[in-house]
Order: C-alpha cells, then structure tokens, then sequence
C-alpha cells in the first residue's frame, strides 16, 4: 500500500489517494504466528470499527485504508502517550528480531529464544544471514564474567 498523487491518464489532478500495488517479492505473502496478547489487541480493534472480513485492520472512518501519514502520526500519538521515545514504525521490525534472537528471559529464569533462521523465515527473509546482519543486536551483557575463574 502506498499514498501516491492523483490521475487522470497521464495528468495530475489535485490530491493524493491510496493504492494497493503488488507484493515486493513472493515471501511477502506468508502466514505470522500471534500470540494471545496480538490475538486480543485485534479482537479489540475489529470491536471497536469493523467493516467486513476484507476491510483493513487499522482503517478510516469508512472501513477503508488509511492514509500513511495519519497512521505515522496516530502511532506517534500512541507512544508519547505511554511516554515513549518517537521512533519509527520499521524499529518495531528490528526490536522485535531482536528480542527473538537473544531470548527473552521466562518466569521461571530460563531464556527462550529463536534460531536466525526460525525468525528470518518469520521476516520473510530469503536466508538468515539478512536478518543477522540488518536486524539483530547482539545482546554482549550475558557474556560479563563469563570467563571468571579460569586460569588462563
């Protein structure tokens, strides 16, 4: 989805509109697993505005997509309201690649994580070495005192 100038033919008229163009690549299509916590956020959002089976999630008034620009700054407001940083919409993408890889730490003290691959397939990357090189933060913090008590 994209927000491009308006036409007729080949001239410009005044305004914008949103179009629906093809995918970037074959993998862009895929299924994501959720968990039950993104599972009850969109039975609350489809509560709150729903438009049909094939209407966007997050749509206008009139069940349609909405523009970028609104989304950008009703994302903004979401985070200044939590008292967050502004950062942009693709962060989540890196954060959440991130978490993923270097474990996120159980109730019962155990860290559950996942291999690059099991999260470039979940990226909709083509290998894993992508996801490592452009997505993932090594978490280095666990490694602090690892070597104490050697002799070495």
């Amino acid at each position: 989805m994209k927000e491009v100038s308006r036409r007729e033919g080949t001239e410009s008229i005044s305004g914008r509109e949103v179009k629906i163009g093809k995918l970037k690549s074959t993998s862009s299509k895929r299924d994501v697993p959720l968990n039950q916590a993104a599972v009850d956020a969109i039975l609350e959002l489809r509560a709150e505005r729903y438009f049909g089976e094939d209407s966007p999630l997050i749509s206008n008034e009139h069940g349609g997509y909405t523009r970028p620009v609104n989304f950008r700054k009703r994302y903004y407001r979401i985070l200044g309201a939590d008292g967050l940083k502004q950062r942009g919409l693709h962060t989540l993408r890196h954060t959440f690649a991130t978490n993923l890889v270097n474990g996120v730490k159980q109730p019962g003290g155990t860290i559950r994580s996942l291999s690059p691959r099991q999260v470039a397939d979940l990226l909709g990357h083509s290998t894993s070495e992508i996801t490592e090189l452009y997505y993932v933060k090594k978490d280095t913090s666990r490694l602090a005192g690892i070597t104490a008590g050697f002799d070495l």
